[in-house]
């Protein structure tokens, strides 16, 4: 509770000294010019990270990433700590910390892991068009971290130190639900005011306001191995059984903004001439509510004690990524300082959320004021269309340096 209440004093405080006429407020001169300077080098600092591999579980090329990331944090006077990831076979983490003279610590949170697999980079590099910018992990998001470090180096370079402490987590296993990384953000959110996350905003300018949960269910099946044509009778088809457990997730939503569950993942047999010993599933189910996992785990279940093969074992288990970010007081808070900063430069800036989940949740979940999609705004996020707006990125460069400037001093800088 205590964490909370301060929390929600910077916050109102913040609100209280912001501009709130929309449109009325004249944007800061010299965070604006700066953030416009930096987008040349800011984009060549992502293209640089773009073009490396950096899929979960890569660690050569986590590695990669990761030094050159950490090169530009010290430059810009972060100390710099690589920490070991509590999972096996990924990247360090990075932890990057600087402390002023104010009270506020603001803990900025990003991920440089990606979906994509070795030699994707290669096979679809970085690059632009007049109106955005390509390449995997381009907004989701390798955009949103190189614009953390830009933030840092403007506050720098405008020597404001009214923080009390900014620690800038750079993890490297979001993608999986932060297996590698879990310790670590609780140890960091227990010394934390406010969270900020770099995720991208939504297209075409939206800040995030609520997540779902996100939780994986895994359907194993064992059956029985015969030879398929000499004894088929013998066996019992593992992939048939798992055909029949799969049929009853269909009961629930695909789509939509609520509960969904989507079959991603599935295997059975080892040779054509041998009937399937072993086959298995695996159900993405996203949730507003968490309430809602248990009904999908109740009906999982009680789908596999019915059987359409006989003699084989249906087991169901249930690995849990992300709690929901639900929409609450200290986010809309954070979300409408957001909107009044943006508005300085004529920007209208929208609210949302979506199936995606993301450490805010985390945060939230242990009472710390969470706003997300604060990195620039693009789409096509998980496919060989993602994106990025190249006309937000200056906007959201200015915005999350005027967030920290605002949150960590309490009022803006004259």
């Amino acid at each position: 509770m205590k964490m909370i209440s301060r929390t929600a004093v910077i916050i109102g405080y913040a609100l209280a000294l912001a501009p709130q006429a929309y449109g009325a407020a004249k944007p800061q001169a010299k965070v604006l010019s700066a953030a416009q300077a930096a987008k040349p080098a800011q984009l060549r600092l992502l293209e640089q990270v773009v073009n490396i591999d950096s899929g979960t579980g890569d660690v050569e090329g986590g590695r990669k990433v990761a030094e050159v990331l950490m090169s530009h944090l010290r430059t810009v006077g972060m100390t710099v700590e690589s920490v070991p990831a509590e999972a096996p076979d990924l990247p360090d983490n990075i932890v990057a910390t600087v402390t002023g003279r104010g009270k506020t610590r603001i803990l900025l949170i990003g991920h440089l892991d990606t979906v994509f697999g070795p030699g994707t980079a290669q096979r679809r590099p970085f690059r632009t068009d007049d109106r955005r910018a390509y390449g995997a992990g381009v907004a989701d998001e390798k955009g949103g971290v190189v614009e953390g470090v830009y933030a840092l180096r403007i506050l720098r370079d405008l020597k404001f130190d009214r923080f009390g402490k900014i620690m800038f987590l750079i993890e490297t296993s979001e993608e999986k639900g932060s297996p590698g990384t879990r310790a670590l953000i609780a140890r960091l959110l227990a010394d934390t005011d406010v969270e900020l996350n770099l995720e991208p905003g939504d297209d075409p300018d939206a800040v995030t306001v609520w997540r779902k949960g996100v939780a994986t269910f895994h359907i194993d099946v064992k059956g029985r191995a015969a030879h398929a044509g000499v004894a088929p009778q013998e066996g019992r088809n593992a992939a048939l059984e798992l055909i029949h457990q799969i049929s009853g997730v269909a009961v629930f939503p695909t789509s939509g903004q609520g509960l969904t569950a989507n079959l991603t993942l599935m295997s059975a047999g080892s040779r054509a001439n041998i009937i399937p010993e072993a086959a298995s599933a695996q159900v993405n189910v996203r949730v507003r509510d968490m309430a809602d996992l248990d009904r999908v785990e109740q009906t999982l279940r009680r789908n596999a004690e019915v059987t359409v093969i006989p003699d084989t074992k249906v087991t169901v288990t249930r690995e849990q990524a992300y709690p929901p970010l639900p929409e609450n007081p200290a986010t809309a808070r954070l979300a409408k300082l957001a909107q009044s900063i943006y508005s300085e430069i004529g920007r209208p800036l929208a609210t949302g959320g979506n199936g995606g989940g993301s450490e805010s949740a985390l945060a939230a979940d242990v009472g710390v004021a969470a706003l997300d999609g604060l990195g620039p705004a693009g789409g096509g996020y998980h496919s060989d269309q993602e994106y990025l707006n190249l006309d937000t990125v200056t906007p959201r460069l200015y915005l999350l340096t005027r967030l920290l400037m605002q949150l960590g001093n309490g009022f803006p800088q004259p």
